[in-house]
């Protein structure tokens, strides 16, 4: 009897963002072409958020793509295609 392939569990997807920045919305606008579901957290208006995104990498900057917990500093196309699995 064949069985059934097993399900793939969606990733999850957070972009650490602020309103002025060109990276951020071009790392947005990938994730949608890819057709990629993402949580945006603007960094400007979220201190907290904030605060925790520099514990967590060390970084100030944005954007940060976070992939099932493991952080991507900048929008680095290639990295985040392996990470989610894309060709």
């Amino acid at each position: 009897m064949p069985t059934a392939p097993a399900a793939t569990r969606p990733h999850r997807v957070l972009v650490f963002t602020t309103p002025t920045c060109p990276w951020c919305q071009r790392a947005k606008q990938y994730l949608r072409q890819q057709k990629v579901p993402y949580r945006e957290v603007d960094v400007s208006r979220d201190s907290a958020a904030a605060r925790d995104l520099v514990r967590r990498t060390g970084q100030m900057g944005v954007p940060v793509v976070e992939i099932d917990g493991r952080p991507i500093v900048g929008f680095d196309q290639r990295t985040i295609d392996r990470m989610l699995g894309l060709s």
